[in-house]
């Protein structure tokens, strides 16, 4: 192992009683789940994307693999390695095992992480990003990472293009959580920043 900024990367998946996942998106909001024994986490060689896929008409979070990039996230304990609820809730995805997880958590062990089918994707750009649904990932990564982790989140997410659809005063996102003006204002800046009007 080797020291990574304030965390530790592990290798050794065999530790620790439970398995984990990495969260990179909604699940890095904790009001969104209810696992527990949750840590931040980073993982190199993958970004985030806005994937559309042909089961739904929004584009959701995935990831790719990216040599070099790191991203930020959240690592919890799905109790007796129990996956069906979240395999549930991620029923669009694969899970992968994950190595080279750098985070301070003193017992996990095994981490997987989801990305989309390959089966399920749909061509780029074809259905867009709620609003709700961003607003609720921001959320989770100024509690977790302060602002200067969301400006990392929008750094290393790619799939903008697929536009914005906002639906703020009516979520469509089903785990759409309350949010603040400053959160919403970062959200704003950011897209503004990256030239997506909303």
């Amino acid at each position: 192992m080797c020291i990574c900024g304030t965390f530790v990367i592990k290798t050794d998946m065999t530790t620790g009683s439970d398995p984990y996942f990495f969260g990179y998106g909604s699940l890095v909001n904790r009001a969104t789940h209810a696992y527990r024994d949750a840590a931040p986490a980073r993982v190199t060689g993958w970004a985030r994307i806005w994937q559309a896929t042909s089961i739904r008409q929004i584009a959701y979070l995935s990831v790719i693999a990216a040599p070099g990039v790191m991203i930020d996230g959240l690592i919890a304990a799905v109790p007796g390695g129990d996956w069906a609820a979240l395999d549930q809730r991620e029923h669009a995805y694969d899970r992968h095992d994950l190595r080279n997880v750098a985070h301070d958590h003193p017992t996990a062990g095994r981490i997987m992480i989801y990305q989309v089918a390959p089966c399920h994707i749909a061509p780029e750009g074809s259905h867009p990003i709620l609003l709700s649904y961003l607003d609720t990932v921001v959320q989770g990564f100024l509690r977790e990472f302060g602002e200067a982790g969301a400006a990392r989140f929008f750094e290393t997410t790619r799939g903008w293009a697929a536009g914005i659809q906002d639906d703020r005063d009516a979520p469509l996102y089903p785990r759409a959580q309350p949010t603040t003006l400053r959160e919403r204002a970062i959200v704003d800046a950011a897209l503004r920043d990256l030239g997506i009007d909303a």
